[in-house]
């Protein structure tokens, strides 16, 4: 038997012994999946939350921590694919959705707060005007439409590796669910290949529009020189730039594009923003979202029950104005950047073929070497060590993406962080010898 099948052997007897200790710990959980089945397809009704042979289920979160309907508890890594960026039941937010309880929910007409919570969306992101909607997925079905009407086209520039949302996902090239705007491809982070697909596609294209560090793709951050040589280009064709900062918002107080310095046409928003309630946003120049504007006889439409609901506008003004300030945006991201650089280290001395990528408070894990610019190089890792990572993690009590990411919440300290490199580096070592035929 050869290296690599002696190696293949031992992880795949290693994974099953972890999944079958999974069982063991999680009936309550696996007997919720079952119950489930029979009436949502495959138990589900968020496709990412699955993963073989069962999710947990979750059944209360307080601060950064979760537990399971089995009674383990977890420190919260996850943070909610960073919508949960104020943890569970923070008390100020607690307290202004509470307020707003007290005088009723629906009202079917404007309210005070939508204007106060756009004034504080606009002045901390650069934007001249925004609207509401209810998930980024809208958002940026909101944008790209605005941006088709806006330049009389219909093509759009996305990017191998990228997700917009449930019906914008482009982790293999496209989904066959994919709303049906006139798609280009486009490769991540390579220049000149994509400024080629610009130069042959350029009259059709309405918009470019990429994350400026791709989140569900493996946390991969969009070059500088990149960035800018597509803002460049859609300047030059008649496109527009838009940034999906639905995850990235959080990574600077005035969002990823105030560090990498491009300023796009429009910028798209979610999760965090909203407080912890369902929240889409999307914004930037005036003379295009003016065209919203509905005292205007020639003014596009933009219907939405709940775009203006005022426990999103309550949450998300408490959230941004008194607990996710900028200084708050600076520490806990200076706190994330010092933690991925701790696990790395960790892993350079064990030796072993991983690594963690990211930009302040979210990072991913690959459990490659090589440099991962896009999806692509993602791709190459190793899939099995990537799973054993996953329910070594979980018996140790750190909640992680199945696929590797994590995101940091505002009540994680250094205890949490601590426990996360200790649960790292007990996984270096009970595996390490998975390490060392992988490398021989």
């Amino acid at each position: 038997m050869t290296d690599t099948a002696l190696r293949n052997t031992d992880i795949d007897a290693v994974l099953a012994e972890a999944k079958e200790a999974y069982i063991r710990r999680n009936p309550k959980s696996l007997a919720r999946f079952v119950e489930a089945t029979a009436v949502m397809p495959g138990g589900n009704t968020r496709t990412v939350l699955h993963y073989d042979p069962f999710p947990v289920a979750m059944v209360k979160g307080e601060g950064c921590r979760l537990w399971d309907a089995d009674g383990a508890e977890y420190v919260d890594f996850l943070g909610e694919y960073t919508a949960g960026l104020y943890g569970h039941s923070h008390p100020v937010i607690r307290a202004a959705v509470d307020r707003v309880l007290d005088a009723g929910i629906g009202f079917g007409a404007s309210n005070l707060l939508e204007p106060k919570f756009a004034r504080a969306v606009c002045q901390r992101f650069g934007l001249d005007r925004v609207r509401f909607t209810n998930s980024g997925t809208e958002a940026n079905l909101m944008a790209l439409a605005t941006a088709c009407a806006f330049t009389r086209r219909r093509g759009v520039m996305v990017f191998r590796g990228g997700y917009h949302g449930g019906v914008f996902s482009f982790a293999q090239g496209g989904s066959p669910i994919n709303a049906p705007f006139d798609f280009v491809v486009a490769p991540y982070n390579d220049t000149d290949g994509t400024l080629a697909l610009v130069e042959q596609h350029g009259p059709r294209i309405a918009a470019i529009i990429l994350e400026p560090m791709q989140g569900g793709g493996g946390c991969i951050a969009a070059e500088p020189a990149f960035l800018q040589a597509l803002r460049e280009a859609a300047t030059r064709i008649g496109a527009l730039l838009i940034l999906d900062e639905v995850m990235t918002s959080r990574l600077a107080p005035g969002g990823l594009q105030s560090l990498r310095g491009v300023k796009p046409d429009l910028t798209t928003f979610g999760k965090y923003i909203g407080g912890g309630m369902s929240f889409g946003a999307f914004g930037g120049r005036a003379d295009i979202m003016d065209l919203f504007d509905p005292r205007r006889p020639d003014a596009l439409p933009h219907a939405g029950t709940f775009n203006n609901n005022v426990l999103t506008m309550a949450a998300g003004l408490a959230g941004l104005t008194e607990v996710f300030t900028p200084e708050a945006a600076l520490a806990l991201n200076a706190r994330g950047d010092s933690l991925r650089e701790r696990l790395n280290t960790l892993c350079h001395v064990a030796g072993a073929p991983i690594q963690f990528t990211g930009i302040g408070s979210m990072l991913a894990v690959h459990t490659t070497l090589a440099p991962i610019r896009n999806s692509t190089d993602a791709a190459k890792g190793d899939a099995k060590l990537k799973e054993l990572f996953f329910f070594d993690m979980l018996a140790q009590g750190v909640w992680l993406a199945r696929r590797g990411m994590m995101s940091l919440s505002l009540p994680i300290g250094d205890a949490e962080s601590d426990k996360l490199a200790g649960a790292v580096e007990e996984f270096l070592a009970s595996r390490r010898s998975l390490f060392i035929q992988a490398a021989s």
